[in-house]
C-alpha cells in the first residue's frame, strides 16, 4: 500500500454545486436562486445587518457602558509557574519568560502575580509585579528590580 492508492471512503467527498450551467446540470432554470429579487441578480447581496430599510437591531438597541481605548492588557504569570520553569538563582525577565514558552505573545507586557509560593532565591527584572509577589520573592531571599 502506498499514498497513491489511498482513496476517500464512499460518501466522504461531494461535488461542488455548479449553478448557471443549464437544465441538464440539475440546477437549471433559476440556478438555485429562487425567483427574482435582489439575491437572484448577479452581484446582488445584502450587507450584514441590513434589514430591508427597517431600523436595524444594532441601531434600535441602546448603547451602554464605556470602552477605554487606552486600556492595556497584561499577560498574568504566577509565582507557581516561575517555580516550575526556573531554577535557584535564575534571572527572570521578559525575554527569559518568552523563551521558556510560558507566554507566547507578551501583548502590552507581562505581570508577575503572587499565586503560589516560591522557596528559592531568584532575581526578577520586570516592569509590572504585584506587591504580594515582591514580598514572597524577597522573603525567599530573592531580589526584585522594576525595569521600565
Amino acid at each position: 500500500m502506498d499514498l497513491s492508492s489511498l482513496k476517500a471512503p464512499a460518501g466522504a467527498t461531494k461535488k461542488r454545486k455548479r449553478v448557471g450551467r443549464g437544465d441538464a446540470s440539475g440546477h437549471g432554470g433559476t440556478s438555485g436562486k429562487g425567483h427574482k429579487g435582489q439575491k437572484a441578480r448577479s452581484g446582488g447581496h445584502v450587507r450584514s445587518g441590513f434589514e430591508g430599510g427597517q431600523m436595524p437591531m444594532s441601531r434600535r438597541l441602546p448603547k451602554r457602558g464605556f470602552r477605554n481605548p487606552f486600556r492595556k492588557s497584561y499577560v498574568a504569570v504566577n509565582l507557581s509557574d516561575l517555580c516550575r520553569l526556573f531554577e535557584k538563582g535564575a534571572v527572570i525577565d521578559e525575554a527569559a519568560i518568552l523563551s521558556s514558552g510560558m507566554v507566547k505573545k507578551k501583548g502590552e507586557g507581562i505581570k508577575i502575580l503572587a499565586k503560589g509560593n516560591i522557596d528559592f532565591p531568584v532575581t526578577v527584572k520586570m516592569a509590572k509585579i504585584s506587591e504580594a509577589a515582591k514580598a514572597k520573592i524577597t522573603a525567599a531571599g530573592g531580589s526584585v528590580e522594576e525595569v521600565i
